[in-house]
């Protein structure tokens, strides 16, 4: 089984019938990641932030998107990074993605977002057992873009499953 093959059975990534999926990509901690384009429902500037007492690290802050407060995520926590101070270039980008059956509104917190791509399952692979710095289940697939850049296509479903099981699930719902 060739490992584009492996992706599309394991239904990980949603590639489309012709085995392509267009994706936002960011950069987070010197790392690209992207995830689908269908997700994004905006990318805004940085903004003001409110803390929340008590809320898990990753989703440890709201911010007020369009007069309704969504939790703001840092996946620099999820994937063992060291958060950096915003810059010019920080952005964060609103999602909607349903967890535990419910959709939500979410923003991501990004280093810098650079375009709108469409990547192939051909140059997809699951990502290694050995050798990668993050949580294997936090990563759908590695794929390969551009001459020499690796992508991670986050398995956000996995990252915030950790805050949506128990008494963490009112923290972001």
């Amino acid at each position: 089984m060739q490992p584009d093959e492996h992706c599309q059975a394991t239904g990980l990534v949603p590639w489309n019938s012709d085995r392509q999926l267009e994706v936002l990509v960011f950069d987070l901690g010197g790392q690209s990641f992207a995830l689908e384009a269908v997700l994004v429902r905006e990318i805004l500037d940085m903004m003001p932030e409110t803390r929340v007492p008590g809320a898990p690290a990753l989703v440890g802050n709201v911010i007020n998107f369009r007069g309704r407060i969504i939790p703001l995520a840092d996946l620099h926590l999820a994937f063992g990074m060291t958060v950096p101070e915003p810059t010019k270039d920080s952005r964060i980008v609103v999602i909607e993605l349903d967890l535990d059956g419910e959709p939500m509104i979410i923003g991501l917190r990004t280093d810098k977002v650079h375009e709108v791509a469409t990547f192939s399952a051909a140059t997809s692979e699951d990502a290694p057992v050995v050798g990668l710095r993050w949580k294997r289940e936090h990563v759908r697939s590695l794929v390969r873009h551009g001459d020499d850049d690796i992508v991670v296509l986050p398995d956000l479903e996995a990252v915030f499953q950790t805050i949506t099981h128990g008494a963490a699930a009112a923290s972001i719902h």
